[in-house]
């Protein structure tokens, strides 16, 4: 049986969709998965369990500072502490393939031993580093030519990259120096069982005549204030809906400020994180209309939302500004702000809500992107072709040491 570790630095596992469905897609190909990641404050805690076969050792997560200093002291110690793991799993276990999720971009060097006995290395491509500090902080040259730096030092690390969609592979064979045979895109797409068939809970649809909703992470990127202002906009022209927030992040305590100054406490209802996937698909098939507000900047142009999949999945119409990825993954199925601000995302609430009609063709066609190129079924098949190439990759380029394994798995 082929051995894959996975090591993950900012989100807990399995909370991470993205990794967990990664760990069991390989658990389903036949793979023996062991993960690292950081413990939960809240959810995920526990320093060592196994979940649906995949093994999973947590380290303690150092509390997380804003500014270049934070993020150097948050890295530097979970880096030890990743590096620490590896060391000891490694002294009892063989891995045939280490699998690192940004960020930070360099977490590979936390198995370069490993790479060096002829372990095969990936790097996943979750977030474009330097974008994203760019988009949450005030540019500094010198943090953007470090970012870069570690980001190509991760490309370099890696014998394969998987891309999250297309704009992501284009940046590893460009800023990265990838050849495109050793990039896979592996979409954020919702499982085949995610969707149409889960029904509406039937509270939350009797509290309006509309039920709107966001189900993701609250990020300062991820455009929350924004939605919250289109609401209040979206108040003056009519009253007839319900806004329900699912999840939790950084910026949902200054959203719940900012919308009870604003006036919506009794329109708008934060639900918090919810684990329980059955739960979540509950919540969507509540909507009449699912939000993804996420602003216009070099990051979120080129970032893929899962939260829009999961809306396709089930057949919910979305709204969203008009960004590359998001247009890219929804097409018809979103309602698209003409500009870049909270009244014309409102404007576009508007319309959805007030057009029965609308809502169901943009839902139809929703699904149907998802079952014909979206769902995980796709991203499956990319990413166990990913890690046959990374294998064959490490078997003719680099010796394998005893008790690594062997070269020739050809496809898992």
């Amino acid at each position: 049986m082929p051995s894959a570790l996975v090591l993950v630095e900012n989100n807990s596992v399995p909370t991470d969709s993205r990794v967990w469905a990664i760990c069991l897609s390989l658990r389903r190909a036949g793979w023996d998965v062991t993960a690292i990641s950081p413990a939960g404050r809240d959810r995920d805690s526990e320093p060592f369990v196994v979940i649906d076969g995949v093994r999973i050792h947590r380290f303690a997560l150092s509390e997380s500072v804003s500014g270049g200093l934070g993020y150097a002291r948050e890295y530097g110690l979970a880096l030890f502490r990743i590096a620490t793991l590896v060391r000891q799993l490694s002294r009892r276990e063989r891995f045939d393939v280490v699998h690192a999720c940004n960020p930070p971009d360099f977490l590979l060097l936390a198995a370069l031993p490993l790479r060096r006995r002829g372990t095969a290395t990936i790097f996943d491509h979750h977030d474009l580093s330097p974008e994203l500090y760019r988009a949450k902080y005030r540019p500094r040259a010198a943090v953007d030519r470090a970012l870069r730096l570690a980001e190509r030092g991760g490309f370099g690390m890696a014998d394969v990259v998987l891309a999250t969609n297309e704009s992501f592979r284009e940046i590893a064979t460009t800023r990265g120096r990838k050849s495109p045979d050793d990039v896979f895109v592996v979409r954020n797409g919702p499982g085949p069982d995610r969707g149409h068939t889960i029904g509406p809970d039937l509270d939350l649809r009797a509290k309006a005549d509309h039920l709107i909703g966001y189900v993701g992470l609250m990020g300062s990127q991820d455009g929350i204030e924004v939605a919250v202002e289109a609401l209040a906009e979206l108040r003056r022209r009519r009253t007839d809906w319900h806004a329900v927030f699912v999840g939790d992040g950084p910026a949902l305590p200054s959203a719940r400020r900012l919308a009870s100054s604003l006036g919506l406490d009794g329109l708008v209802s934060f639900l918090g994180f919810v684990r329980d996937r059955d739960r979540l698909g509950q919540l969507i098939a509540s909507c009449d209309v699912c939000l993804s507000p996420e602003p216009r900047n070099p990051m979120n142009e080129r970032s893929t939302f899962i939260k829009v999949a999961e809306y396709m999945a089930a057949g919910k119409p979305v709204v969203a500004f008009d960004l590359t990825e998001t247009r890219r993954t929804a097409g018809d199925a979103a309602r698209y702000a003409t500009r870049d601000d909270p009244a014309a995302f409102a404007d576009a609430i508007d319309a959805v809500l007030g057009d029965d009609e609308l809502r169901r063709e943009m839902g139809a066609e929703g699904v149907r992107r998802v079952r014909t190129s979206l769902s995980w079924t796709y991203s499956e098949r990319s990413l166990l072709e990913a890690y046959a190439r990374a294998l064959r990759k490490a078997g003719t380029s680099r010796p394998r040491g005893a008790g690594q394994g062997a070269a020739g798995y050809g496809r898992p």
